[in-house]
């Protein structure tokens, strides 16, 4: 059985205790790819747009954008309502598409299997399972793992099914 730093290297990591667990960097023949600054936006498309943007803003605290935006290069096929959480910068993009008969989402098809939103400690993870039981939300309750490397997280879905996650890497 490989210990942490194993398990790190195994999966390209590089590990060092008490430091967060960070990939090696990808080198191409001739230079390193740029870096990638954070996470910005998750966009799904839902069956509701507005359900769903109710549901997203209580969850998560986010404000919704009081304007649409079109799709790019689709323009004239829906739509999309952009919801902000002003403390993160992180952005929810919810999707109308005319084309879409409804049909919930599903892991196991082609796409998005779950988005995973990072907190800050373990702590907020008892906060937020707490939180979503205020909200009458069903989810995991806080689930603590070892392998293949340690870590905390809570699972829920929003109204079409796709699966969320809050999560905290343990270091």
């Amino acid at each position: 059985m490989l210990g942490r730093a194993g398990q790190a290297q195994e999966y390209g990591l590089s590990y060092t205790r008490g430091l967060p667990l960070m990939k090696e960097p990808a080198l191409t023949e001739t230079t390193a790819a740029p870096a990638v600054t954070g996470f910005h936006h998750f966009s799904p498309t839902v069956s509701d747009v507005e359900a769903s943007a109710q549901w997203y803003e209580r969850v998560f605290g986010m404000a919704r954008i009081p304007v649409t935006f079109p799709h790019y290069g689709a323009e004239e096929g829906g739509y999309a309502v952009l919801l902000m959480d002003a403390r993160s910068g992180i952005a929810i993009g919810l999707h109308h598409h005319d084309a879409n008969p409804g049909q919930p989402f599903h892991e196991s098809r082609t796409g998005l299997d779950h988005i995973s939103f990072g907190v800050a400690d373990r702590a907020d993870l008892d906060a937020r399972a707490s939180w979503l039981d205020e909200l009458a939300i069903e989810h995991s309750g806080v689930i603590d793992a070892d392998t293949p490397l340690p870590y905390s997280v809570v699972v829920f879905r929003d109204p079409d099914n796709i699966q969320l996650e809050l999560f905290h890497m343990v270091g």
